[in-house]
């Protein structure tokens, strides 16, 4: 997958990526650039607003962060549960219209999830910022901002709403920005959670140092299709690489029905994280216990 960003800083290409691509001409070529091309802009205006240095100063008053890969080591659900706070996606349209961030939060806590995600990208998933802070208040779980994460700024912004992990999406982001990122999740004291999609970026992310959560997309982010399949695959190809490294696996999307938990969990799976199939459903806490009713 190629992803051109609109303010390269060098050209930095492999064989099939390329990162930093001279400044686009026309229109993006899939969702995903056309998320990157916007967040680009966004972080801009945000920069303008509130400079990184004022933001800085707000992480060193910050509660300590808690600890989102221990939570999941944990968990009293097999596989472990990040629930999703999510109001909408590109692929799927507003999810829930009357979405309450606190309240969906809070349902999730009460069915034993061992840690949350909040969605804050406001463009395509009508999330944000003041959701996760509002969340932060309302939860006592740890907290993992999913935001597509291109510049340390909105590190330190995620830090100083509540979050106590981050996610980094290896296709958007080189090895450089990747282990730079990871070297500044882990001076905050937070989690990163590095998100791979091929076994190419498996590779690419088992290669860098103090990465030992991995999240597996089984959401093709150029066309958004879903295959329970990337899991098992990417798993078995690199088992012994994963467990030396000590590494927790999280399998991420297309999860709706208690036979998907055993299957990703049977590939070797140790969390999973659902959104869409838990916030659709009246109670949530109630889903999270029909979902896991093969544990039983």
């Amino acid at each position: 997958m190629k992803i051109r960003r609109l303010n390269p800083n060098a050209a930095v290409m492999t064989e099939e990526i390329c990162y930093q691509a001279p400044v686009p001409d026309g229109k993006p070529r899939h969702i995903l650039e056309e998320i990157v091309w916007h967040k680009e802009t966004e972080v801009a205006k945000r920069r303008d607003r509130l400079p990184l240095l004022e933001l800085r100063k707000q992480v060193e008053t910050a509660p300590p962060p808690l600890d989102f890969k221990g939570a999941l080591e944990g968990s009293k659900l097999s596989p472990a549960l990040i629930a999703e706070v999510k109001k909408a996606s590109p692929s799927k349209g507003v999810i829930r219209e009357d979405f309450d961030p606190v309240a969906i939060a809070q349902a999730y806590e009460r069915g034993g999830a061992s840690c949350l995600s909040v969605l804050t990208d406001a463009k395509f998933f009508q999330g944000s910022f003041e959701n996760l802070a509002l969340v932060r208040q309302a939860v006592s779980l740890p907290l993992l901002c999913k935001e597509f994460i291109l510049y340390p700024y909105q590190i330190f912004l995620a830090r100083t709403q509540g979050a106590d992990a981050i996610l980094l999406i290896a296709a958007i982001l080189s090895d450089q920005d990747l282990t730079y990122f990871v070297k500044i999740i882990r001076n905050l004291g937070m989690t990163p959670l590095v998100e791979v999609h091929s076994l190419q970026e498996l590779d690419r992310v088992l290669a860098i140092d103090k990465i030992d959560l991995i999240g597996i997309n089984n959401r093709n982010l150029s066309n958004f299709s879903v295959h329970l399949q990337t899991t098992q695959d990417l798993i078995a190809a690199r088992q012994s690489e994963i467990a030396a490294k000590g590494c927790l696996i999280v399998s991420e999307s297309g999860l709706h029905q208690p036979e998907d938990l055993q299957t990703v969990a049977a590939a070797g799976a140790d969390a999973v994280l659902i959104g869409e199939s838990l916030v659709r459903q009246p109670d949530p806490a109630a889903a999270i216990a029909a979902l896991y009713r093969f544990a039983q």
